[in-house]
């Protein structure tokens, strides 16, 4: 029962809600990659290295063995460098693409956060713990002033 009870408390705080929706956009956003590597950028490289596709890119160690009727007995064995390199331009793609919205959530985050520039709002805990942050340096100013008298 304890059990339901955490898991209740965990779903009921918007947890498990702000995991699932960061979970379905990641889905969504990692087949906007998939398209992006894919169909978008990997087709002007292959142009410029003279119509290669990477895709098919590989190092055979054995090749496939045929019988005699042309079934196929022993696969093939290759180093498939060209989907690494297709994932390692996914990842860039990936990482690039967050550092630009995480700067731009940062500078946005930022100016929301400074109580001076009025042409964000800024959220109400920032705008008090602003005022208290004045209040207590006027405090302190008024008793260093006293006590120096």
């Amino acid at each position: 029962m304890k059990l339901l009870r955490e898991f209740k408390e965990f779903a009921v705080k918007g947890n498990m809600m702000d995991m699932a929706i960061g979970i379905i956009i990641g889905a969504a956003f990692n087949k906007v990659i998939d398209v992006l590597a894919k169909q978008v950028l990997l087709p002007p490289l292959s142009l410029l290295s003279d119509g290669v596709n990477f895709q098919d890119k590989k190092i055979v160690l054995r090749d496939a063995i045929a019988d005699a009727s042309g079934a196929i007995t022993t696969s093939e064995v290759a180093i498939a460098y060209g989907a690494l390199f297709e994932v390692f331009l996914d990842f860039f793609i990936i990482g690039f693409t967050v550092f630009v919205v995480v700067k731009g959530m940062n500078r946005l985050r930022n100016k929301a956060q400074d109580t001076k520039d009025e042409t964000v709002v800024t959220p109400k805990d920032i705008e008090l713990l602003s005022d208290l942050k004045e209040l207590m340096e006027e405090q302190n100013r008024l008793l260093k002033a006293k006590v120096s008298n």
